[in-house]
């Protein structure tokens, strides 16, 4: 069983920068596309950016030339500059492993203006 774990979060002024993680845990054979999701409370869940297994990134209009994805084998990076109080939401890493899904529990980013 794989498990996903994200880390990094936190409070923020805008602004700033935060670098979020996300680390995999288990036995992992093969690695295909990964990405970042995020939640703010009352608005539905969205992608942020992703990043296929062969290194294709894309991301968000409203992230584009602020945040920059990343991994590392099985380990995924956020790296989130310039950040605004629209940033603040609940941010969960994405990854397919071995053709299955899954979902970490999520990171709280709150940006201050």
């Amino acid at each position: 069983q794989v498990q996903l774990v994200e880390s990094g979060g936190g409070l923020v002024q805008a602004g700033g920068s935060l670098r979020l993680s996300c680390a995999a845990s288990g036995i992992i054979f093969s690695i295909g596309a990964m990405g970042w999701y995020r939640q703010a409370p009352g608005k539905q869940r969205e992608m942020v950016a992703t990043i296929t297994g062969t290194g294709t990134t894309n991301y968000a209009d409203s992230v584009k030339g602020r945040f920059t994805i990343s991994r590392d084998n099985a380990k995924l990076y956020l790296q989130m500059n310039s950040l605004k109080p629209d940033d603040t939401a609940v941010y969960y890493c994405n990854a397919n492993f071995d053709l299955r899904n899954y979902w970490g529990k999520g990171t709280l980013v709150t940006v201050s203006s």
